[in-house]
């Protein structure tokens, strides 16, 4: 199932006063590296599916909240009764409010999720490689790791609402260790896509991080 189906499987099956339900998919690609050598790179996948329940009360509205990763078509219902159970242990919420109504999606809705790969480091690999090899000249080490993810998010509830959204991020953390390892620098950065992360200059930084410490 795709993660619209997911959503819309969950608000259908809702047996609750009102529903939200929220899929996270989740791509993430990385590169690690110890003593200027790459060591380990590799992607990976995950969903996470969140259901929110509201029941109605004498007292006011509860609700209940259930959240479970990588969950198969089959499972999806047992989420959805799992917080119904949970709105209805729960007592009535001071901040409650109704469900905001939405008009239909928009044609990005029913776009796939969209996703990070190893093509993200295209720049930042063969910079990184030349790192390694002007800490080598210099009796230097670096040690660190790259991450790329990225997460699109899709919301629905019983009212009509129906957004999408995606985050990418993404970081890069290197530390420099000096010829016997007695002193050390660290730098980072945080970007979206990688493109603007200047490697050269992150070690120029650690070298000049070596000579203060």
């Amino acid at each position: 199932m795709t993660p619209q189906e997911v959503v819309e499987r969950a608000v259908e099956l809702s047996e609750a006063d009102g529903c939200v339900v929220v899929a996270e998919e989740s791509s993430a690609a990385n590169l690690r590296w110890a003593g200027n050598t790459l060591t380990t790179n590799g992607v990976s996948r995950a969903r996470t599916l969140t259901v929110v329940a509201v029941v109605d009360g004498v007292k006011g509205a509860a609700s209940g909240v259930v959240s479970r990763s990588n969950v198969g078509p089959d499972e999806v219902e047992r989420v959805v009764r799992l917080a119904e159970q949970a709105a209805r242990a729960s007592g009535p919420a001071e901040d409650a409010a109704p469900l905001v109504p939405g008009d239909p999606p928009g044609p990005e809705w029913d776009a796939p999720p969209a996703e990070t790969s190893a093509a993200v480091f295209a720049d930042f690999a063969p910079a990184l490689g030349e790192a390694f090899r002007a800490a080598e000249s210099q009796r230097r080490e670096l040690f660190g790791f790259a991450e790329h993810r990225m997460q699109t998010t899709y919301l629905a509830n019983s009212a009509g609402l129906r957004l999408r959204h995606d985050q990418p991020t993404g970081r890069v953390e290197i530390t420099g260790k000096s010829d016997g390892r007695t002193k050390s620098s660290w730098t980072g950065r945080h970007t979206r896509d990688f493109t603007d992360i200047d490697v050269a200059a992150l070690d120029t930084d650690l070298r000049n991080r070596l000579t203060w410490a």
